[in-house]
C-alpha cells in the first residue's frame, strides 16, 4: 500500500472553525504536516496549487481559501527539514514553459537527493488566465494537447544530460513548443521527477496512462474504485508499459474514533462544520448557475432549473452536466427526506474511512487487495495535525498486518512507489 499526504486549505474541507486549525501559509504548518507523513513512513506530500484567488458571484469565495504559496518554493525549503518523505508540487502545464519548469523540478530533485514529484494540471479557464500574459487562449479541447507535448518536452530536457554527467544540446520542435540550447542542471538523483496525473475523464486516464507515473482519482465505492483501476490499468500495454508502472491513489478522508459508533458520530459533525448553512447554498449556487440567497438552506432544494454555461463561479471547474446533477440531488432529496443542507452533505461527501483504526485499516487494505487503488492520498479536515490519529493509531496496525512499510527501504521517491528508474534517452 502506497500512502501519501495532501496538505490542507485548498477547498472547502477544511474546517478552519475549529481551534486546532492554524495557518495555510506559515511555514510551521507545513513542516508539522511533513514531519507528522514521514514518522508514518508515507510515500509523499502532496501540495495543490492555485493560479487565482476563486470567486463567487464577484467575490472571493472565503470558504474555500484566500492565499497559497507557490508550491516549489515550498517543497524546496521542507527538503531541507525532511529526509525520505516525497515532496509533490502540483504546477500547471498551461501557464508555464518548459525550460524553467523542468529546471525548477530538478533543482528540487537534486536538493532532495531524489524526492520530487510533479503533480501535471491544466486550465482553459480566461478567468485563470487574465493573470498571464497569453490570457485564456487555450480552448478546452487543447489542453491535454499542450501538457502531453510539455511533459515529453520537459523530459527530453531533464536527459540532455547523462548519467555520466555530460551536457548535450537539445532542440525540439514541435506544434506547441521549439526551442533548442543547453540544460542547466544535471541528471537528477532519480533520473526524472516523478510525474503525477490528476483527472477521471477519459482524456485524463488517457493522458495518465500515456505519461503519469501516478494518478490522483476519486471515486466513491469499492465497485466504481475497480472499474476505475481496470480500465486505467488495461490502457497501459498501448504505450509499452505495464501494470505497475502507474500507481492509482485516489484522494480520501479518514475519520477515527475509539469505536465504530464513536467514528461516525464524529464524520457527521465533521461534514456539518465544512457545510455550513451558508457554504450550502454556495456550493448549490455552483450547481444552479444563479443566486439561490432567498433560499432556506434547512428548506426543500430550489424548484428552478439550472442556469447553463453560467459564470456565477470564477476560477472553479463545474463538473457534469448541471441539469443531470439536480435530477440526482432532486432524486435522493426525496429519497430520504433531506433537506438542501442535509444534500449537499449527501452528495459532496470524498470517498471516506470511517471507523476504528482496526476497521479503518482493514476497509484500507481490502480497497487495495480487491485491485480499487494502489495506494491513497489523504485529505484531512484540519491545518496542520489532521493526520496525528491516522499515523498514531491506524499506521502500526497497517504495518503489523505487512500491508504497509515498517521502514523506508530506499532514498528517493521512485523507490518507495517501486518505480522503475527512467531509461536514459539521450
Amino acid at each position: 500500500m502506497h500512502l501519501a499526504a495532501h496538505f490542507p486549505g485548498v477547498n472547502n474541507t477544511t474546517v478552519w472553525a475549529d481551534p486546532r486549525s492554524r495557518s495555510q501559509i506559515d511555514f510551521s504548518s507545513f513542516e508539522q504536516l511533513a514531519r507528522t507523513a514521514e514518522r508514518g513512513k508515507f510515500d509523499f506530500f502532496f501540495l495543490a496549487e492555485g493560479l487565482r484567488l476563486r470567486e463567487h458571484n464577484g467575490r472571493v469565495h472565503d470558504l474555500d481559501v484566500v492565499g497559497r504559496p507557490e508550491s516549489l518554493t515550498v517543497l524546496n525549503a521542507l527538503a531541507a527539514v525532511t529526509d525520505r518523505l516525497g515532496l509533490a508540487a502540483t504546477v500547471n502545464a498551461t501557464f508555464n514553459e518548459p525550460y524553467e519548469l523542468a529546471r525548477r523540478l530538478a533543482t528540487l530533485d537534486h536538493l532532495s537527493a531524489g524526492r520530487a514529484a510533479w503533480n501535471v494540471v491544466t486550465s482553459s479557464d480566461a478567468f485563470t488566465g487574465e493573470n498571464f500574459r497569453r490570457g485564456g487562449y487555450l480552448d478546452r479541447a487543447d489542453r491535454y494537447t499542450r501538457a502531453a507535448e510539455f511533459v515529453a518536452t520537459a523530459r527530453e530536457l531533464w536527459d540532455s544530460w547523462t548519467p555520466d554527467g555530460t551536457s548535450r544540446p537539445f532542440a525540439h520542435d514541435g506544434p506547441q513548443f521549439t526551442i533548442s540550447g543547453e540544460f542547466t542542471v544535471p541528471r537528477s538523483p532519480q533520473g526524472h521527477p516523478v510525474v503525477i496525473q490528476a483527472g477521471d475523464s477519459d482524456e485524463g486516464r488517457e493522458f495518465a496512462a500515456s505519461a503519469a507515473d501516478v494518478i490522483f482519482t476519486r471515486h466513491g465505492t469499492l465497485e466504481a474504485g475497480r472499474a476505475f483501476y481496470a480500465d486505467v490499468k488495461a490502457r497501459l500495454a498501448a504505450y509499452g508499459r505495464e501494470p505497475g508502472d502507474l500507481k492509482i491513489m485516489p484522494g480520501v478522508t479518514v475519520v477515527v474514533g475509539d469505536s465504530d459508533a464513536e467514528a461516525q458520530e464524529k464524520a457527521a459533525g465533521i461534514r456539518r462544520q465544512q457545510v455550513s448553512p451558508q457554504n450550502a447554498i454556495l456550493t448549490a449556487e455552483q450547481i444552479w448557475g444563479t443566486d439561490l440567497s432567498a433560499y432556506d438552506p434547512d428548506g426543500p432544494l430550489p424548484d428552478i432549473d439550472p442556469v447553463p454555461d453560467s459564470e456565477i463561479t470564477q476560477g472553479r471547474v463545474r463538473h457534469g452536466d448541471p441539469f443531470a446533477i439536480v435530477a440526482r440531488w432532486r432524486a435522493i432529496a426525496e429519497a430520504k427526506g433531506l433537506s438542501l443542507r442535509q444534500t449537499v452533505i449527501e452528495t459532496t461527501t470524498r470517498q471516506s474511512f470511517i471507523g476504528s483504526p482496526r476497521t479503518v485499516a482493514a476497509e484500507l487494505t481490502a480497497f487495495v487487495d480487491e485491485r480499487a487503488a494502489d495506494g491513497f492520498i489523504l485529505v484531512p479536515h484540519l491545518t496542520p495535525s489532521g493526520l496525528d490519529d491516522f499515523v498514531d493509531r491506524v499506521v502500526p496496525l497497517l504495518q503489523e498486518s505487512g500491508a504497509f512499510r515498517s521502514e523506508y527501504t530506499g532514498s528517493t521517491l521512485r523507490s518507495h512507489l517501486g518505480l522503475p528508474e527512467p531509461v536514459w534517452k539521450g
